[in-house]
Parts: structure tokens; sequence; C-alpha cells
């Protein structure tokens, strides 16, 4: 099973905007760009929102039909690890690897010392086509970078077998995850984690390093632009490197997890891809979640009072909420406004302070407030105990919510990283 070369990850938490979302992929071949969804829910979301795997690939399914939709699509069992995988086995055949816990875990010292013997090409002057400067190493440097990746790659490994054993075959895409951790991975650390997945024979086809700056969940990148687009490109060019050095699949690429809303980097990833003629893997999530909120937001009546409700308690429980992601968020508690005070708000202020404006819209409003909506973000918790009551607003206000999941993805999103 092969990913093809642009792929589109997207979640649907409460799996009714599946159809919404593929249109966005739809109107992007229609303007010339095969982009392929990608519906990735994490075992968390599944737990909070009290829903299967299953029912992920049942809402893609009917979207596929109802669209007619004869391109290939995949539905993601996102950041799994041994012991969350067995759920997803039947209906995913795309699979995270989340390694990004056992990054700096003990390795054992004769393995790592094996590592290093197996590999002398990693010591020394590494020239690498397209880079400016060739990477330069010793034998402490490599040593150094294995007693912090190895363990995690050797992990990596052993979820794939496990998974490959109970689907009965290897017919699934694999991408190894590394993303959500404290510190990024350089691209000759790259490297070096490329040549020990191929001593693991793992054949993946995505890797998402954590890149230089935070990506805040909901919000634009934090951080040197002009950085992040010399170390994409870098990237770029190790892998393909690696692709021929240790004989990894063809088709591996970068994959941008946390991809959501992250506007300024967009324009840099686009110029990488036409540069290299590479391929990616961008995974947006919660952003579907806040275009629902936003969508009860504009119908007003009902909607808004709901989208009020939902923000109320989440306010209330900030710090149960945010714990989980407290490496992808940064919300200044002061910044938020009261329920009180968002009580009395329009419907169209609570769009414009939730609602994150591209660039080609002209930018965010005056009165966005980037810690609400990374609250937000993280508060389906809310929602999802909301149970009927929330999914039933979602039915209610269907197409105005669908309105904006489809712009947002497509305007916001597709457009300007595979189109322009």
């Amino acid at each position: 099973m092969q990913l093809p070369k642009f792929s589109f990850g997207m979640g649907d938490r409460f799996a009714h905007q599946a159809k919404a979302q593929l249109e966005a992929c739809l109107l992007a071949a229609q303007q010339g760009a095969d982009v392929t969804p990608v519906w990735n829910k994490s075992n968390r979301e599944h737990l909070i929102i009290g829903s299967e795997p299953a029912g992920t690939r049942a809402a893609a399914a009917a979207a596929v039909q109802q669209l007619s939709w004869t391109k290939p699509y995949f539905l993601d069992a996102d950041h799994i690890n041994l012991k969350t995988f067995d759920r997803f086995v039947a209906p995913c055949d795309f699979f995270t690897i989340d390694v990004a816990d056992n990054i700096g875990q003990k390795s054992d010292e004769a393995e790592i010392a094996r590592f290093v013997e197996r590999h002398p090409e990693l010591i020394g002057e590494i020239t690498i086509p397209r880079i400016d400067q060739p990477f330069r190493t010793d034998k402490a440097f490599v040593e150094k970078t294995a007693k912090q990746f190895l363990a995690a790659v050797q992990h990596a490994g052993e979820i794939y077998r496990a998974i490959a054993l109970s689907k009965g075959n290897e017919d699934f895409v694999a991408e190894i995850s590394m993303d959500e951790t404290d510190s990024p991975q350089t691209p000759v650390e790259l490297l070096i984690i490329l040549a020990a997945i191929s001593d693991e024979t793992v054949p993946i086809q995505t890797i998402a390093p954590k890149f230089t700056g935070r990506f805040n969940k909901g919000v634009d990148y934090v951080g040197d632009v002009k950085q992040f687009a010399k170390e994409f490109r870098e990237d770029l060019a190790t892998i393909a490197y690696a692709v021929e050095k240790y004989s990894l699949p063809k088709n591996l690429k970068l994959s941008v997890h946390s991809g959501s809303d992250k506007y300024s980097i967009y324009a840099a990833i686009r110029e990488g891809l036409q540069a290299f003629d590479a391929g990616v893997h961008v995974k947006t999530a919660g952003t579907t979640w806040l275009e629902e909120v936003i969508g009860l937001a504009e119908a007003g009546g009902d909607g808004l009072a709901l989208a009020k409700e939902i923000y109320a308690e989440a306010y209330a429980h900030a710090d149960e909420l945010c714990a989980p992601y407290a490496t992808v968020i940064d919300i200044h508690k002061d910044n938020l406004p009261t329920p009180a005070t968002v009580n009395g708000w329009t419907s169209e202020q609570f769009v414009q302070a939730l609602q994150h404006r591209s660039p080609a819209e002209g930018g965010d409003l005056p009165e966005y407030n980037p810690d609400l909506r990374q609250l937000l973000h993280v508060g389906f918790k809310v929602a999802a105990k909301m149970g009927t009551r929330y999914t039933d607003a979602l039915e209610a206000n269907k197409e105005v919510v669908a309105r904006n999941v489809t712009k947002n993805l497509f305007e916001r999103h597709v457009k300007p990283i595979f189109l322009g």
C-alpha cells in the first residue's frame, strides 16, 4: 500500500464533517492538485469522545460514496503505541507510530556500540546534495545521537512488527512520529535516525520530526520562518539522500504534525516541495472541531448559546484540559475573557474572537484571541460530555458548519500549501 505524493491529515473528532472535509480535496483536484485525504483520530480522542475507530472509517467511507471520490484515501491510527494499537488494526490502513516518549530513554551500551560500528559512514564529513555545507561529525556525536534516539527507533520497530503480525500482512502505511517532544531534531540527527530506521527494516513512508519553533495547537507558527525554511529544505535533501543510501522506501516524505493554521510557513513548505519535487504529509487536527464551534456561533440562537456554554466549561476546567497538551499550547490565562464577558457577545463577536484568518483574507481581525482559540482547541472534551446535545446541534446547523469546515481546509490550508 503506497501513500501518494501529497497527503493531508484531517481530524474529525465527532465524525460529522468527513463530507465537508473531503469537499476541500475535491476543490483541490478541480484546480489541479491531487491531495489524498487521511482521516486521523488518536486513541486519546476516541476515549474522550467514547467513539471507536470503526466509526471514523464508516464516516469516511460514507463521504467517499456521497461525493463519488474514486482516488485513494486512508484512515490513520494516530499516535499509537504497543498498548493502544489493537483497536485500530481492522479499520485502519495508516499507522502513526509515536515514540516521542521514548526519546532519551537509556539504550543498551552494546547496542549503541554496534550501531556506531555498522555506520562508519556517519562519522566525518558527510556531503549531501543541495545542502550548502557538509555535515561534520565525530564518533562522540554519533554515539550521543544514538543514545538519544536509538531506543525510540527500536521501539518503533517493535510496534511496527506487532501491527504487521496482528494484521497478518504489511500492507499498510507506516509513519514514525517524534514531534511531541521538547527539542527539535536537526537534519544531521534526522540522517542518523533514518540509518537506525533502516537497520530496523521498518518501511516507513513518512517521518514526523520536531522542527525548530513552536507548533502550538490551532494558532500560527511561532519562530524564525527563515530558519524553518532552511531546516525544511535540508530535511528534504537528507531524506532524498537517505532513501538511496539506506534503501528506504522511494516515496518516503516529511510529515508536518500540528500543521493546522501554520500560515506563515506554508509558502516555505510549498517552495521547498517545488524545489525538490518532493512529497509531504501535512496533518491537521482540531482545526475542524474549532470550525464546528465557529459554525454554531455564526448560526446564532441555540447554536451560539451552546458555543458560549462550551467556552464557560472550558474556562472553568482549563488546567485539566490543557495538561495533556502542555508541549503544544501556550496560553496566557490573563488574556482569556471571562464567561460573563463571552455571554454578552453577539454571534459576530464570538466568531471574530475565535476565527484565525489567513493572510489571503487580510489576516486576523483585531478581535481575534489566540489564547481563547487554543483553550477551545483542547476543550473538545466539554462537547464530548454533552453527547447528543452537541451532535444534534451540529445536525441542526449542518449547512453553516459544513461551509466553515470546507472553506477553512481548502482556502486556508490546502490551497496555500499545494496550489499557491
